[in-house]
């Protein structure tokens, strides 16, 4: 989508810029019923059948930017409702965090066989002789497929010769590893949310747009703006996403002239979940007490194995996510300082929920959300002029943004407390592929095995809020995890000595 779906990732983009022009110069957050006649002038359509319907979607859109509820047709009020609600300084959630907007949903078919014109009405009729269900007929004028019969098997569709036959499959729904999306009664799609782990691949996925996530940047802005002391965390896979030739420095400075007191990596709390997760299997999985040890840092991949694989949730790692390590430690200099986490990942928002997150992370935005807060700004990260080097990190916390990243730091830092030891691992990226590795483990095939759950496909960095596509963003990951002068945790400065766990107990 990062590289085709230009259209979509601009209106997305407008949407977040004017939500956080409206925050930064204090207008009334009313204004925003005005705003869609700024990002859609005129009377022409730009995207979609009239210029009514294109600003009734564009408002539905802002109202998400600003935590509320899409709207269906039939209670759709004025854009303003329910925005005085939102005008505070803190997070605020409704659940849920994905949803359709339905007046923007093409009521895609959710699973179609049918018979093009490239049909040639060939006598071998191979379409015919392949269907289990003898749901295929042939006719002069072409075969014909009966829906009624048709279990959409595609077996017609690899038979025929002329590549005549289309398997049609709404694309939200044929993207999601857990099968959270179905239809409403008008045929439009609709998420379950007790199913739905919020990877956002449906998001991406959608080329009409419409299936978005809540936004909290306006509410991030007025904390901004209320003076309190605040603190930017971002995640390793923040390198290379706002221009090949912009430095992981200028992108920290750009996020300052924000207003952020300070940015510190997420590698720095990677390097702590290294150090832990070693520890936990080699106590755990050698002794024979876990079966298997799974990664904890893809909050999308622990909702699935709690929701869908109970039996092993307890196997993976209690580990904290390198989001929260890195949180405790400004919250350990700073009780009072709000702490906000920026990376490619719309699930770390509700990770941010849980209890015992909730009063270490304040807020969650997106690399997107970002940049639409830069334009609103006017800044421009590749113009800043920076003399210092970032430090927080080590090699292998840096590259826990591409998949496989995360178990090759915690089996280098195993090695290095219990030279010699052989760790077999096996990753998955991809919701669907996640699943099956689950799978794999509540049959037993993974038994003595570290296992690496990513729901997004090549790791964080293809999650659905980043702005440039993930081959793209994992060079420029490693080309910064090479540059760490810390090659392994153990060597990080940055971490005190009180908070790393005791390497003599496993020795």
């Amino acid at each position: 989508m990062k590289e085709t779906y230009i259209d979509i990732l601009n209106i997305r983009r407008m949407a977040f810029e004017h939500i956080a022009k409206i925050a930064y110069e204090n207008r009334p957050i009313t204004d925003i019923g005005l705003e869609v006649y700024d990002i859609l002038p005129g009377e022409e359509a730009k995207y979609r059948e009239s210029i009514f319907l294109d600003r009734a979607v564009m408002g539905e859109r802002l109202r998400m930017g600003i935590g509320l509820d899409a709207r269906t047709a039939d209670k759709t009020d004025a854009i303003t409702e329910g925005l005085d609600k939102m005008d505070v300084s803190h997070r605020i959630y409704n659940p849920p965090l994905v949803s359709v907007i339905k007046i923007a949903c093409h009521a895609c078919a959710e699973n179609k066989v049918t018979v093009t014109d490239q049909c040639m009405a060939c006598i071998g009729h191979p379409c015919v002789n392949v269907c289990p269900k003898n749901a295929v007929s042939y006719t002069r004028e072409g075969s014909v497929i009966d829906q009624e019969k048709c279990i959409k098997c595609g077996k017609c569709v690899e038979a025929c010769p002329y590549n005549a036959i289309n398997h049609q499959k709404r694309p939200c729904a044929a993207s999601c590893g857990v099968n959270a999306i179905h239809s409403d009664e008008l045929g439009r799609a609709e998420i379950d949310a007790e199913t739905c782990v919020a990877c956002g691949k449906c998001i991406s996925t959608c080329p009409f747009g419409a299936i978005s996530d809540k936004s909290e940047i306006y509410q991030l802005i007025k904390s901004i703006q209320s003076k309190k002391k605040t603190y930017a965390i971002v995640a390793p896979s923040f390198v290379g996403q706002f221009g090949p030739d912009v430095s992981p420095e200028q992108t920290r400075e750009a996020i300052k002239q924000l207003g952020f007191d300070e940015v510190i990596e997420v590698g720095l709390g990677a390097d702590l979940t290294t150090m832990n997760e070693a520890h936990e299997y080699l106590e755990k999985v050698p002794t024979g007490e876990f079966p298997f040890m799974g990664t904890s840092c893809c909050f999308s991949w622990k909702l699935m194995v709690r929701q869908k694989f109970p039996d092993i949730n307890e196997y993976i790692s209690e580990s904290s996510t390198p989001m929260i390590y890195t949180g405790l430690q400004l919250k350990k200099k700073d009780p009072n300082c709000e702490i906000t986490f920026i990376g490619p990942c719309i699930s770390k928002k509700l990770e941010a929920l849980e209890p015992e997150v909730a009063e270490v992370i304040d807020f969650v935005i997106t690399y997107e959300e970002l940049l639409g807060m830069f334009l609103a700004k006017g800044i421009e990260p590749s113009e800043i002029e920076v003399d210092d080097v970032m430090m927080d990190a080590s090699e292998t916390g840096r590259y826990y943004a591409v998949g496989g990243g995360v178990a090759e730091a915690v089996v280098r830092r195993a090695k290095e407390i219990r030279p010699g030891i052989e760790i077999d691992v096996e990753a998955a990226d991809g919701l669907a592929n996640c699943v099956k590795l689950a799978q794999m483990a509540k049959l037993g095939r993974m038994d003595g095995k570290l296992i690496e759950g990513m729901a997004c496909q090549g790791g964080c960095v293809g999650g659905p809020g980043v702005v440039i596509a993930d081959n793209k963003t994992a060079k420029a990951v490693k080309a910064f995890s090479k540059a760490s002068d810390f090659k392994s945790p153990a060597d990080n400065i940055n971490i005190p000595a009180e908070d790393r766990p005791d390497d003599s107990k496993l020795q």
